[in-house]
């Protein structure tokens, strides 16, 4: 195999993650063509980092079962439906040995994000500020929080641990 493909790789998650993060940042919305696209993008590079198939089952297991739950959560209301399906697509790519570290990244950031947004929600926006549509509906205190920036933001911080990063690296 070429050496670049495995470095191209080890970019793929955290690129779709970073877009995750913005699109819900800029239109409060993570399409479902995102979430396809992270979860289909765990194959190639599963199988290109060497994971055994027996882990890409454990990891497809654990997704489906974040999946489950978080669907719950969104028929609850708790969440939206599209941070409940790319928790699950993020789920592919750590598995159960990173879900939790994952989920309490995810809320910690997801937590410090909601105080900020409060805290600036409950000032006034300039004016200039107003001008811009996305930061408007950001300001708006009837809109919700953009949790997709904590989901992203956790899993970039934890994938250099991933056992998928590792296998591509090692």
């Amino acid at each position: 195999m070429p050496s670049f493909i495995p470095i191209a790789a080890l970019f793929i998650f955290p690129m779709l993650m970073a877009f995750a993060g913005a699109s819900d940042l800029l239109t409060m919305r993570i399409t479902n063509k995102l979430v396809l696209l992270v979860a289909i993008g765990f194959f190639p590079v599963a199988l290109v980092a060497g994971l055994p198939l027996e882990t890409i089952g454990v990891h497809v297991a654990t997704a489906l079962v974040v999946l489950a739950v978080t669907i719950g959560f969104f028929a609850l209301g708790w969440i939206g439906g599209g941070d409940a399906k790319l928790i699950a697509a993020t789920t592919l790519w750590f598995g159960l040995t990173g879900l939790l570290p994952y989920l309490l990244y995810a809320s910690l950031l997801g937590g410090a994000l909601t105080l900020v947004l409060l805290a600036v929600r409950s000032r006034p926006l300039p004016l200039l500020l107003k001008q811009v549509t996305w930061i408007d509906r950001l300001h708006d205190t009837k809109t919700g929080v953009p949790y997709g920036i904590a989901l992203a933001a956790a899993a970039i911080l934890l994938y250099p641990g991933s056992i998928v990063f590792q296998r591509l690296v090692g």
